[in-house]
């Protein structure tokens, strides 16, 4: 069973839900006809809370085209967290990456690129032979990469989205929705280095070399719509034109997705549309900062027997401009059972936002540092020093 501490926080919070809920944070969003009317599919959420501020047909299955490499920039970021893969590492392209047709940076079956090249080939020009190239160097194969493509899907509890490709090119039972989509957006943005990536405009890959190629954002909001950022594009015959956008102004971090748009022009009205919503109707307060401390634990047992529990991103409360601003507390629960070594960064709790003691959503807590079972030596020594202090 886990334990539960209760911390009232002199912060203010509106009407939110739990993460990813499929709710309307405001049923009122629905009113404004005009958010997004010519796609197939749209949503809007605030990205630190996941709550859903408009939603048409959200959670409709459609082909995502090259939306689809927002799940593939995710297991790459994963996998250079995890230290499986490095920027600097070298990449020699297999000439089934090389084959790939679409959008492409024009690899050469043999040729050697960056990770970090890689990613900007990806990233900004959605490059189909990039992202294969670097699915076979993390997975061993398309096929294998797919497969862990689907599994993360399956732990963001992500119910409309089916994964046959790393690219979004077309094919039988390749699918997502805008509101699956907006999530995998929220876990890509945990990695705050992938805005580095995204927010460029234009760029070079063999920059001097013959084969020089001259990469520009397929993402042209990122040059023409304050506070863009992000993320991705996508068109096939089948899935029109599509877009994921992230914008942030101050404190806030809002995400659109449109689907189904006839042309790129309304596209990039109806994500315009929806981003100017959200920081015209909403606002955000911190509650904790990233990595800030929720409280203290003692561990007998641990090496140091004392140790911080932080937050493994910020904490918001989102409101509504207008709307009465209700007191909000914050439940911590925290793991009962503890096997060490715990490595930095490691999940062993989750902070609850609350609203009149109802759940509106959670983030995961973590240890800020290594954490390793106490010697024999030193729990001896602990265990007298506190029998030192009961006889004092």
């Amino acid at each position: 069973m886990k334990r539960r501490v209760l911390f009232m926080i002199g912060l203010f919070i509106g009407s939110m839900f739990c993460n990813y809920s499929t709710v309307l944070a405001n049923e009122e969003n629905n009113e404004d006809q005009t958010l997004a009317d010519d796609a197939l599919s749209s949503v809007l959420i605030e990205q630190n809370t996941g709550t859903v501020l408009f939603d048409k047909d959200a959670h409709e299955q459609l082909p995502p085209a090259s939306m689809t490499k927002i799940m593939t920039l995710l297991l790459i970021m994963e996998a250079l967290e995890k230290e499986e893969i490095s920027k600097d590492d070298t990449v020699v392209v297999s000439e089934y990456a090389a084959s790939m047709g679409g959008s492409q940076v024009f690899l050469e079956a043999g040729e050697e690129m960056s990770v970090d090249d890689l990613i900007k080939g990806i990233a900004i020009a959605s490059g189909n032979d990039a992202s294969v190239a670097m699915a076979e160097t993390i997975a061993g194969t398309e096929e294998e990469f797919v497969s862990a493509m689907n599994k993360k899907a399956e732990e963001l509890k992500l119910e409309n989205t089916h994964f046959v490709n790393t690219t979004g090119l077309p094919a039988s039972n390749h699918y997502s929705s805008a509101y699956d989509m907006a999530v995998m957006t929220k876990e890509l943005l945990k990695y705050e280095d992938i805005t580095n990536y995204t927010s460029i405009y234009e760029d070079y890959l063999r920059q001097g070399e013959e084969n020089e190629f001259w990469l520009v954002n397929t993402n042209k909001l990122i040059r023409s719509y304050p506070g863009a950022d992000g993320m991705k594009t996508g068109y096939t015959n089948e899935a029109k034109y599509c877009l994921t956008a992230t914008a942030k102004r101050d404190d806030m971090r809002v995400i659109a997705v449109v689907m189904g748009a006839e042309t790129p022009k309304e596209r990039n009205k109806m994500i315009s549309g929806l981003l100017d919503y959200g920081f015209q109707s909403y606002h955000t307060k911190q509650l904790f900062a990233k990595e800030e401390s929720v409280m203290e634990l003692e561990k007998i047992k641990a090496e140091p027997h004392q140790f911080d529990i932080v937050t493994e991103q910020s904490v918001h409360s989102l409101q509504k401009k207008g709307q009465e601003e209700p007191t909000i507390t914050t439940d911590v629960s925290i793991q009962d059972e503890w096997k060490f070594p715990v490595k930095k960064g490691t999940v062993v709790g989750e902070l609850t936002v609350e609203e009149n003691n109802e759940p509106i959503y959670s983030t995961p807590l973590i240890v800020n540092e290594d954490i390793k079972e106490a010697s024999t030596l030193e729990l001896a020594k602990r265990t007298l020093q506190k029998m030192v202090k009961t006889g004092d």
